[in-house]
């Protein structure tokens, strides 16, 4: 049977196949392989403490998942309603919130798509993406709240935040401004941009904001920044 699957593969998947069970292929659960960039980090790092904001599913697009499979745990935050049933089941060994989180307490309108991935709190986003290829299925008023107020609520005592995942589709600036940087310092931090030069990153307020909080701009893929932290001597 064996031989027979042989000989009707193509030869790209018959190369795929014995790389993956030669052990050379590493598996990614990030959208633009995040995790991998990550992974090149903290290859030294034994089993630490991550964040995830807008979180979105315990494995698909996922920044974090590859770290928890490796014994990390985290605080996984998502404003899905009924998003953390699965992260419960797949993940139990983390601190899973359903919450909305911007820069202060307020009741806002949240818009949720069939594809959950791009649910978001930004109208304007909804108002440019247009409904072509993905549906506006619900709209829901939910209260928000800092992340510093979630933090302090969840985080364990004395635990440091190796990096924190966020990907909240346009709300990543209220994100980082509703954080207390000197309290909650993670190491790396990263954030959905929509920029995809480096000029335009570098104009830009999420970039400018980290900046003054004393990240350097370490990485890029196509969507998201990756960011060390500059008051670290860690490489």
């Amino acid at each position: 049977m064996k031989e027979l699957l042989k000989a009707f593969l193509p030869l790209w998947l018959k190369n795929i196949l014995k790389d993956w069970i030669g052990g050379y292929a590493i598996k990614s659960y990030s959208q633009e392989g995040e995790d991998m960039i990550l992974r090149r980090i903290f290859e030294n790092e034994k089993a630490s403490f991550f964040v995830d904001v807008g979180a979105h599913h315990p494995k698909r697009f996922s920044n974090t998942y590859y770290f928890y499979k490796r014994g990390w745990s985290g605080i996984n935050i998502d404003a899905t309603p009924g998003s953390m049933a699965a992260f419960r089941r797949a993940r139990p060994r983390d601190i899973n919130i359903e919450a909305a989180v911007s820069n202060n307490n307020r009741e806002v309108t949240f818009f949720m798509y069939n594809e959950p991935a791009l649910n978001t709190f930004d109208k304007a986003l909804v108002q440019r993406r247009g409904h072509d290829t993905y549906q506006l299925i619900e709209e829901k008023n939910i209260t928000t709240r800092p992340l510093r107020d979630v933090l302090a609520e969840h985080l364990p005592p004395n635990t440091n935040i190796k990096f924190i995942s966020i990907d909240v589709e346009g709300y990543d600036l209220e994100v980082v401004q509703s954080n207390d940087w000197k309290l909650y310092r993670p190491e790396y931090v990263l954030l959905e941009s929509t920029d995809k030069y480096m000029d335009e990153v570098q104009s830009g307020p999420l970039y400018h904001y980290m900046v003054q909080q004393n990240y350097k701009l370490f990485a890029k893929t196509v969507l998201t920044l990756i960011f060390k932290d500059g008051l670290s001597s860690r490489t």
